[in-house]
């Protein structure tokens, strides 16, 4: 049996480990989430596949962030943000939030979402489970921000039947 092997060293030119290490890694299946963050009165968000439950006790969540997004930005600022695993039928909406360059005015405008309270991050209607998150942590990790919160809220769609929104292989899809 053959194995394809990439050797990542300085000999290895640049861009081919790029895109072999984005194509090996495209083959994990994950789930497809939003974050969200209010900051000089405006929303923030954008579409994540990285994310994980660090601990149950006490409950807590990271996320993986590009190190230059305004989303990032504004969860540094704010201190706060939400985390809402999106359903298989809420696939325009991980497209939408996921383009480059969205415009930060009216950002959510065609997105259903509610909040918490006034000032609150917006957590995505029907997403099949959201968590709101207060920052404990930032760590850096090449050019992303890795963002560590506690739990201070959580909650799940009425919908106990959806199916999580995954990504895999650069497309969007469900786990059946």
């Amino acid at each position: 049996m053959a194995h394809e092997i990439v050797d990542v060293d300085a000999s290895a030119p640049g861009r081919t480990v790029r895109e072999r290490y984005r194509m090996l890694s495209g083959r994990a299946a994950k789930g497809v989430a939003v974050v969200t963050a209010v900051a000089a009165r405006y929303d923030h968000a954008t579409t994540v596949t990285d994310y994980l439950s660090v601990s149950y006790d006490p409950p807590t969540m990271l996320v993986s962030l590009y190190g230059l997004s305004r989303t990032v930005e504004a969860v540094e600022e704010s201190g706060r943000w939400a985390l809402s695993l999106l359903a298989s039928d809420q696939r325009t909406i991980a497209q939408e939030l996921g383009e480059l360059g969205a415009p930060l005015r009216g950002l959510l405008a065609r997105t259903p979402h509610w909040r918490r309270e006034p000032g609150a991050p917006a957590i995505i209607e029907g997403s099949v489970a959201w968590f709101e998150c207060r920052t404990t942590a930032v760590h850096t990790a090449a050019t992303h921000q890795l963002v560590v919160g506690e739990v201070v809220a959580m909650g799940r769609s009425d919908d106990h039947s959806a199916q999580p929104l995954v990504y895999y292989r650069s497309e969007f899809g469900t786990t059946t």
